[in-house]
C-alpha cells in the first residue's frame, strides 16, 4: 500500500507542476509587443550645421543627466490622473527615457547661439567649466487640465567658490486628446519652452 501511494505521489507531482505552469502562462507575458511608432522630442533651436566652436573662445558648460521621479524612470508617457494616481498613455513609448531626451534637447538649445561650449558629463577630456544639473520633475500629461506639463528644477554650479543657484522652470501646453498620436507634440513644445527659459537663465548668470 505504501509503495502504491509513493508511485501515485510521484506521478501527481509533475502533473500538478504542469497545471500550475499552464495557469501562470495565462497571467504572465514574457515579451511585449512594440507600439506601431516611437515618440521623441526635437530641439527648436540647434547649432548650425558645420558651425565650428572651440573651448578657448567661450566658457564651457557641462549639462548633466537630470534626476527623475519613479514615474519617469521608463520609456512610457505618464498621465497624472489626480494628486495620488498615475497611469500611462496606451501604446505610447519614447525612443529613450525622458531624462535622456530632455538632456539632449536642453544641451542643443543652450548651445544654439554659440555662447557656451556645451559638454555632456561623459566628456571628461575637456575642462567641465560650469555645471548644470537638476531634476526633471514632470514630462507628462495632466489629465485634469488636459495639458502637457514639463517641469525642471535646475541647479547651476558656477565654481570658483561661487554659491550654486537653483530655480524651477515649467511650461504647459494643451493636449487635443490623451492618446498616443496626440501627446508627443505638446510635450515637445513644453520641453522647448522650458529649455529656452533655462538657457536664458544660465546665460544671464
Amino acid at each position: 500500500m505504501m509503495m502504491l501511494r509513493s508511485r501515485l505521489s510521484a506521478l501527481a507531482a509533475p502533473a500538478a507542476m504542469g497545471a500550475a505552469a499552464l495557469m501562470l502562462s495565462g497571467c504572465v507575458k514574457f515579451g511585449t509587443k512594440p507600439p506601431p511608432q516611437l515618440l521623441t522630442v526635437t530641439a527648436a533651436k540647434q547649432p548650425d550645421a558645420g558651425a565650428s566652436l572651440t573651448s578657448e573662445n567661450v566658457p564651457s558648460l557641462t549639462v548633466m543627466m537630470p534626476e527623475v521621479p519613479r514615474k519617469l524612470a521608463n520609456v512610457r508617457v505618464p498621465v497624472q490622473v489626480n494628486a495620488t494616481t498615475v497611469a500611462y498613455v496606451k501604446d505610447a513609448q519614447w525612443t529613450e527615457a525622458p531624462r535622456a531626451l530632455f538632456r539632449e534637447l536642453l544641451a542643443q538649445t543652450i548651445a544654439a547661439d554659440g555662447q557656451f561650449f556645451v559638454l555632456a558629463e561623459t566628456q571628461y577630456s575637456v575642462k567641465p567649466g560650469q555645471k548644470l544639473s537638476g531634476e526633471l520633475v514632470d514630462f507628462s500629461i495632466d489629465a485634469q487640465t488636459e495639458e502637457a506639463v514639463v517641469t525642471y528644477d535646475a541647479i547651476l554650479i558656477i565654481g570658483d567658490g561661487a554659491p550654486a543657484r537653483k530655480q524651477r522652470f515649467t511650461a504647459r501646453m494643451p493636449v487635443r486628446s490623451i492618446k498616443a498620436k496626440y501627446v508627443a507634440q505638446p510635450i515637445n513644445e513644453a520641453a522647448n519652452d522650458v529649455a529656452a527659459q533655462v538657457a536664458e537663465w544660465v546665460k544671464g548668470e
